[in-house]
């Protein structure tokens, strides 16, 4: 194994197991925000899109602490209000997203959006763990 290969092995290993953990957590986070959606949409009569926006924020308000206490140990920003707050303006660029792509397969495809919710959410899952990861989720450089 060359130094070059052995030296990025630890970073690799990190970023692997920091990924696994996310994608544990942002399941948890999406089962409580896909069921959400549908408690506001089915039972209180909210559009689709109104759900969406309502649930997708406190699905990541949720990912947020799942993440700060079980997925990344390293953290850029000191104060946790301004971390959160961050964390979820970055998820709004996956939301985003997944509205535009919730919107295309209702509106044009005819899906039923509670299907439409699920390949979006996958969209939008990579989108914020890059995102997260490389802005808020590392060292700080003090």
């Amino acid at each position: 194994m060359s130094q070059a290969r052995a030296a990025a092995r630890p970073l690799i290993e990190k970023l692997a197991g920091e990924f696994g953990r996310y994608l544990v957590v942002s399941a948890g986070a999406l089962a409580f925000d896909y069921a959400l959606l549908r408690l506001l949409t089915d039972g209180a009569g909210l559009h689709y899109r109104v759900s969406n926006a309502i649930s997708f924020t406190l699905g990541a308000v949720l990912a947020y602490w799942l993440s700060v206490r079980f997925v990344f140990d390293e953290h850029r920003i000191r104060d946790a209000r301004a971390e959160l707050a961050m964390f979820v303006g970055t998820g709004l660029v996956a939301l985003g997203v997944q509205q535009l792509l919730m919107t295309a397969s209702v509106e044009w495809a005819g899906l039923p959006y509670a299907w439409a919710k699920l390949p979006a959410a996958g969209g939008s899952f990579v989108i914020n763990f890059a995102l997260r990861r490389a802005l808020l989720f590392t060292a700080r450089e003090d």
